[in-house]
This record gives structure tokens, C-alpha cells and sequence, in this order.
């Protein structure tokens, strides 16, 4: 949670999250199948419940200090047992009054299949925030490099954005095309190394650009000059800088 309110502070305009279902079918910001790297136990997060894991540590793994000494009493202040809850999360971006935008990402493949896509919509009506007046007013954007999955989303809540993410560019979506139920692509900047008029094609046909892990102020600059509309980011300060500079 600390570094997400660091990212609000830092001029994040949105922030990202992975989600995976609890045993217990609660919904927790942990990107990978186990907790083995991120915390001091072991398992899949689909054979734990919410209770077990949050027995564990999921902070102490990370261990750079932070840039000033208000950093490091902030993260102190926050620091907490057991994985970041998207209750919790959602509970942050409230409190910024929706202005700033969650991306949320469900991975797949998974134990518990289209079950976390049921979940997330369920929980994001419980919030209000199922059913917004148009996509482009959405405070919640859905993703996945599933495609399947984005088409769950989009029979379980019509009006809710979507994001393909894509770590190759596929023949099927290499001419800037999408299936439908996908209203923005998301590739992976390593892509548009390689392709760089991939933006345009996909503009052409209607669909704006999510790029992830923009983190080298070269790649920061080629998504600037290429008209990227999501930077998906580490350093939401640096990057801040270079695009406002």
C-alpha cells in the first residue's frame, strides 16, 4: 500500500495491480502463482486462504531503502502482514475521489479459470463501480493477456474497459486489429522497440496504446513521440519528469 500512495504522491495519473483468488475467493494483489519469491512462506496463492497468508510477510523480501527519510516513515507507517487486498487497493483510489484510474489485472492461466473475472465485477458493483456511464469515464480499467478473460468482462459488465495485453505481436493483432471485446492494446514496450508504427496501425483501427514497463528514459521518449496513451511505469517521478520536461 505504501508504494501506491508514493505513486499518487509522485504524479501517478493511475496505477496497475495483478489479481488472484484466495481459496476463500477473496481477491489479492499478488502478480505471481505462489507467494515463494514475495513473502517468507511457500504455496500457490489458489491453496491458501486470505487468514493463512496473512500470517505472512510480504515486505521484508524488499529491501531498498527509500529515497528521504519522509519515505521511510511512510513505508513504516504502512507496513503490514499479509498481501495487499483489492478491497483495500480500491479503497485507496477512493479516497483521490476516482481521480486516479486503477488498472486491474487478472492472470490466467489459473486454478479457479473465469471464476476471478466473476469475483472482480462483483466486487467492483459492490463499489459502484461496475456499470460507469461510458468506458472513457471508467475510474477501473480491466486487462489481461488473456483474451478469453476480456470477454468475460465484457458479458459480465458491457460498459467496463478493457485491455489486451500482448507480449508478441500475433498475426491475428500485428495489422493494429482487435477481437471486440478489447477496447486498448497493451504491449509490451520491448515491441515497440522493434515495431514502432504497430501505434499507428492500431490507432488506424480505432484502439489506443497501453505500453508496460516503461522504465528506460529512451523507451519513456519513444512512447512520448509515439503517441502512447497508457505508460505503464517503475518510477513514476522520473517518468513524470521526462515527459513533462
Amino acid at each position: 500500500m505504501a508504494a501506491y500512495a508514493l505513486a499518487i504522491e509522485q504524479g501517478a495519473d493511475g496505477l496497475e495491480c495483478d489479481v488472484r483468488l484466495s481459496r476463500d475467493g477473496h481477491l489479492v494483489c499478488v502478480h505471481d502463482r505462489t507467494v515463494n519469491r514475495t513473502s517468507n512462506g511457500r504455496g500457490a496463492v489458489s491453496t491458501m486462504t486470505l487468514d493463512r497468508m496473512s500470517d505472512l510477510d510480504f515486505g521484508a523480501w524488499h529491501d531498498d531503502w527509500p529515497g528521504s527519510a519522509d519515505e521511510l516513515v511512510q513505508a513504516d507507517e504502512t507496513t503490514q502482514h499479509g498481501p495487499l487486498t483489492l478491497a483495500s487497493l480500491l479503497g485507496l483510489v477512493a479516497d483521490t475521489g476516482y481521480r486516479t484510474k486503477l488498472f486491474v489485472e487478472t492472470k490466467h492461466p489459473v486454478r479457479y479459470g473465469g471464476l476471478v473475472e466473476v469475483k472482480l465485477v462483483a466486487l467492483l458493483a459492490r463499489h459502484g463501480l461496475a456499470a460507469p456511464e461510458t468506458r472513457a469515464e471508467s475510474p477501473v480499467v480491466v486487462m489481461s493477456f488473456s483474451s478469453v478473460a476480456m470477454r468475460r468482462i465484457r458479458t459480465e459488465a458491457p460498459h467496463l474497459p478493457t485491455v489486451l495485453l500482448l507480449g508478441r505481436l500475433w498475426p491475428h493483432v500485428a495489422d493494429g486489429s482487435l477481437p471486440p471485446w478489447a477496447d486498448v492494446t497493451g504491449p509490451g514496450v520491448h515491441l515497440l522497440r522493434t515495431d514502432p508504427d504497430y501505434v499507428e496501425r492500431s490507432r488506424a483501427s480505432g484502439h489506443d496504446t497501453y505500453c508496460w514497463t516503461v522504465d528506460e528514459p529512451a523507451d519513456v521518449a519513444l512512447c512520448r513521440d509515439l503517441g502512447v496513451r497508457y505508460l505503464a511505469t517503475n518510477s513514476p517521478a522520473d517518468t513524470r519528469r521526462l515527459l513533462d520536461g
